[in-house]
């Protein structure tokens, strides 16, 4: 921000590391939370040598939660082989419904229902589908209250209230004797509050990412609904996809207090990325115009040129798209001047560009169109070790030939949520900061490591199984994913976020 903090350079506090976010920072991926061990913050701190005392929700059994759709792929991968034929669609239909029924019975009265009840607080406090307003309201016990008794409806085989369960293994429901009454901001106020002797704060780096889901349901929904009435509301919000810049400001303006009283030497705020971006809402066609950045219809991405029809396909127009990004952009400038202010007043806040990070990685838009990049644009330079994939990742669809990925390689196979070097990426552009704001990284052994600390991707991806390992049906690339989406409703029932609360 070209403003000057002293901090001082005093040893670290009880806590190093503290997020608060949604989906893309509790580690959400291919339509499920599962690989918490995986999320950027959990990279963050295995590159600090603190992954031993970094606490994180897990969510074992059937892929996690709500619905793992690569897990899904690889269960029909077994039993009908990489390519499904027209006479086993009511076959693959019938085992696809099966596996989503464990998935209920684990998650609504299996071993997934009784959410773990604990003292400590986690450190990733983090939960899918979450925006401003969640962070401000919900507690281990509005959620606890939300969670009604399931229906078993082999018409509609998915996890009721999935985002409520989702939230218990991250909430505090004992800590403090609260009842289950702290948000995931009291949460952090209470680390903060951890201070040891002659400290003044009790989190070394706290980083916020939030207010993707204020724009989000835009392109998961393909419709743009803009905030109205009831905005604030728990219940109220559940009909809106995009918050107009004004009711933004007014629910940022909140969470920003509740920042505020968390005692953190360092806080990282993340701007919102551009949501057009994401594969999932594809644009149609050629760009609107030459020079122009947006294409004149968004629809899925299993929908061709030629076969798209506005009349009958779900799609935003290009228009919209771009209305929700001047909302975005304006949402990040609020971001934006609460750090600014923040420095101003001696605090020791910045600003991670994740918008403009997207951007740069933006294939369609800006990548393979010379005449759309603004001046600012320079095109992201992977690092080594994924410039070495073949192909190199991308913002693509994930797509495969059966044996290896041939395509995309960034977003993960919901469309939205990144892989895990995706994630990776996102990692280390945190760490170029917390570098830069001194804090200190090592060593498994303990010693220090020195400039610059770079993430393990060949760890990343041997980890990465959509990378080292995709599917084998991804073959038929995402002609099976639109089969999917008009069976199972694949895309409404594990990314319409807020139809569980």
């Amino acid at each position: 921000m070209g403003i000057d903090v002293d901090c001082g350079r005093l040893a670290p506090p009880r806590h190093r590391l503290v997020t608060i976010g949604d989906s893309l920072t509790q580690g959400f991926q291919s339509g499920a939370v599962f690989n918490t061990d995986l999320s950027y913050p959990a990279i963050i701190a295995d590159e600090m040598g603190w992954s031993e005392y970094f606490r994180y929700p897990t969510y074992p059994g059937y892929g996690g939660l709500p619905l793992n759709i690569e897990l899904l792929l690889r269960e029909l991968e077994d039993r009908f082989g990489q390519a499904l034929e027209w006479w086993e669609t009511p076959l693959a239909l019938f085992q696809a419904r099966r596996f989503m029924d464990g998935v209920e019975d684990y998650w609504e009265r299996g071993p997934g229902a009784a959410a773990p009840r604990t003292t400590d607080i986690k450190h990733n406090l983090s939960v899918y589908g979450y925006d401003l307003r969640d962070v401000l309201l919900r507690t281990a016990k509005t959620c606890r209250d939300a969670i009604q008794a399931p229906k078993d409806n082999w018409l509609h085989q998915f996890v009721e209230s999935n985002g409520d369960r989702a939230a218990l293994r991250v909430l505090p429901s004992d800590s403090m004797d609260c009842d289950g009454r702290l948000t995931l901001l009291d949460a952090a106020q209470e680390l903060g509050n951890e201070r040891e002797v002659g400290q003044q704060h009790g989190i070394e780096t706290l980083i916020v990412f939030l207010g993707a889901n204020n724009a989000l349901q835009a392109a998961t929904q393909l419709k743009v609904v803009w905030s109205g009435t009831g905005f604030n509301d728990l219940v109220g919000k559940s009909s809106y996809t995009v918050w107009t810049p004004q009711h933004f400001r007014q629910e940022l303006k909140e969470v920003v207090d509740g920042v505020r009283r968390i005692k953190a030497r360092h806080v990282i705020w993340c701007t919102v990325p551009h949501v057009t971006i994401v594969p999932l809402a594809r644009g149609v066609a050629g760009k609107m115009d030459v020079g122009s950045r947006y294409f004149p219809y968004y629809a899925r991405p299993w929908i061709s040129d030629s076969d798209f029809n506005p009349l009958l396909h779900a799609h935003l127009t290009g228009q919209q798209a771009e209305d929700v990004d001047r909302a975005i952009d304006l949402y990040n400038d609020a971001i934006t001047g609460h750090v600014r202010t923040a420095r101003q007043e001696g605090r020791d806040w910045y600003l991670m560009d994740t918008a403009g990070l997207l951007d740069r990685l933006a294939s369609r838009r800006y990548v393979k169109d010379h005449l759309a990049r603004p001046p600012w644009w320079q095109p992201y330079q992977l690092p080594p070790q994924l410039q070495a994939l073949s192909p190199e990742p991308n913002s693509h669809f994930l797509v495969g030939d059966g044996a290896r990925r041939t395509d995309g390689g960034l977003f993960s196979l919901d469309g939205v949520h990144p892989t895990t070097i995706g994630y990776g990426i996102l990692a280390q552009e945190l760490i170029n900061i917390m570098r830069r704001a001194g804090v200190e990284f090592h060593y498994a052994d303990g010693s220090a490591r020195s400039d610059p600390v770079t993430v393990d991707f060949a760890r990343l991806i041997r980890r990465d199984t959509l990378i080292n390992q995709p599917p084998g049906n991804l073959t038929a690339g995402l002609d099976f994913l639109a089969w999917a989406e008009s069976t199972l409703s694949l895309v409404q029932r594990t990314l319409y976020f807020r139809v569980s609360y």
